[in-house]
């Protein structure tokens, strides 16, 4: 019979995660995790194996904890157009709160292109994002309140992209007000055009 385990799974990928977060992939050590998290070298390789296996939980359990949060309430939203402000302006508060960005963009740029496995991760979590958009903006432009102007899958790739550059950018010194203005731009867009009636041109009346 295998022995219990003497901690708490969720808590160790919590600091598992805080960890890759805070210094990235390659300049964190097994010995970083091990002290991290309070484990012993053989209980870190009996419970994750290695660091890479590591890695790959602890971005499962990031996206649990975030991005995945969001897209659920994105998706029970009955106010589309309200929902993605809400989502942007989310966005836009966490990235001001702090200079570590997030853990998906950072790995999208530290090593899902020197990894094809972890850079598949990365994407599927991005898709997730990607495809949250997508099904919010056909729902807002079939109930009339966001723009039918719009290619609904473009805009989403659109929006996908003003959100990885608030969190890039959230990792200089731009400040609040320029990340409020990227999400500003998309959130502008998504306004139905104004109805105009057309006018008929006046009949001429005999005098």
């Amino acid at each position: 019979m295998g022995r219990n385990r003497s901690f708490d799974e969720d808590e160790v990928l919590d600091r598992a995660v805080a960890r890759f977060w805070a210094y990235g992939y390659t300049a964190t050590s097994v010995r970083d995790l091990e002290k991290a998290m309070g484990m012993s070298s053989a209980s870190f390789y009996n419970a994750f194996g290695d660091k890479r296996s590591l890695f790959k939980r602890s971005l499962q359990r990031y996206l649990d904890q975030s991005s995945r949060r969001r897209v659920t309430l994105l998706d029970a939203s009955t106010s589309p157009r309200e929902a993605i402000e809400t989502f942007l302006n989310a966005i836009v508060e966490s990235s001001s709160r702090s200079r570590d960005g997030c853990l998906l963009v950072n790995s999208a740029a530290e090593v899902a292109a020197h990894d094809a496995e972890l850079g598949e991760d990365v994407a599927s979590g991005l898709r997730e994002v990607e495809d949250a958009l997508h099904r919010v903006l056909l729902r807002g432009q079939a109930d009339g309140s966001i723009s039918d102007s719009l290619d609904a899958s473009v805009f989403a790739k659109a929006i996908l992209g003003t959100i990885v550059s608030i969190r890039v950018m959230s990792r200089t010194v731009s400040g609040a007000g320029y990340l409020k203005a990227l999400s500003d731009s998309q959130i502008a867009m998504l306004a139905p055009s104004p109805s105009r009636r057309a006018e008929a041109p006046a009949t001429p009346t005999e005098g």
